[in-house]
């Protein structure tokens, strides 16, 4: 799309039909019979700039997703269902999808995974950086140390942090300006903050995240693209698990020595 084509609902249907599985010509002849209701392949041709010719094999395809009715007239009637039907046929159509690859992937045998892992791994973009922390918080059980600024400390991390301090796992904050942590303390009350001496205004710092000694992620605020509009800065980290990991060492070594020094009790010293 051009770089304005985000203001028009026209252009972000049909990238959004399209990226939902239709043809390009689909999603234009859908978009075309939304805006007029019905319309024979002239008109649709017209509203759409998809050629007559293909008007046809768009609607053949419209038909087959039970998106668009015929009307055996001369010249043929195109009509489209609602935006909102449209709109329901296409979350059941992915449930249904999501549902069956669950169960193939539960029924698949797996190997159980090793807590200790060579080197360490990349994860980039913000949405998926933020579900690499919600699996490690989610399989914490003695204690989890984070550290984030304030714009990517997100509801979701929130009551995943709640859940793990209700289920009896230590959670130790840090990075937060006053005002944050205190609306933290009240949505976790069994959070305890800790001073950290990383200026994080002054970098680009994302996350630091330490769950159970063994497993750790840190990440950076890097410049956005056209994918994670319209934030202005994206997100990229790294990630190891196991004791002897080497990322898990370092940062075990700098969250021990920042907790100590902030007088944590129960914190073990590094090794």
């Amino acid at each position: 799309m051009s770089p304005d084509s985000s203001d028009d609902p026209h252009a972000v249907a049909v990238e959004q039909l399209e990226s939902l599985g239709l043809s390009a010509y689909a999603a234009r002849t859908f978009v075309a019979l939304d805006s007029i209701e019905r319309g024979t392949a002239q008109e649709i041709s017209d509203v759409s700039e998809v050629p007559r010719t293909r008007v046809y094999d768009a609607v053949e395809e419209l038909r087959g997703r039970d998106l668009v009715d015929v009307q055996q007239s001369s010249p043929k009637q195109f009509w489209s269902v609602s935006g909102e039907t449209a709109r329901r046929r296409f979350e059941r159509e992915y449930t249904h999808r999501l549902d069956t690859l669950s169960d193939a992937l539960d029924a698949i045998e797996t190997p159980p995974r090793t807590t200790e892992q060579r080197g360490v791994w990349t994860v980039t973009g913000r949405e998926t950086v933020t579900d690499r922390l919600v699996e490690f918080i989610d399989e914490a059980t003695e204690e989890i140390v984070f550290m984030t600024v304030e714009e990517l400390l997100s509801e979701e991390i929130v009551d995943r942090l709640r859940a793990a301090g209700r289920r009896g796992v230590s959670v130790r904050l840090a990075g937060l300006s006053p005002s944050v942590r205190d609306d933290i303390r009240a949505k976790v009350p069994e959070a305890e903050p800790f001073e950290s001496l990383w200026a994080w205004s002054e970098t680009p710092a994302g996350r630091r995240l330490m769950v159970d000694r063994e497993k750790t992620l840190v990440s950076v605020l890097v410049d956005g693209d056209s994918h994670h509009p319209p934030e202005p800065r994206d997100e990229t980290a790294i990630w190891g698990t196991g004791e002897t990991n080497g990322l898990v060492v370092v940062l075990k070594a700098m969250f021990t020595w920042e907790l100590e020094r902030d007088g944590a009790d129960g914190v073990d010293g590094a090794s």
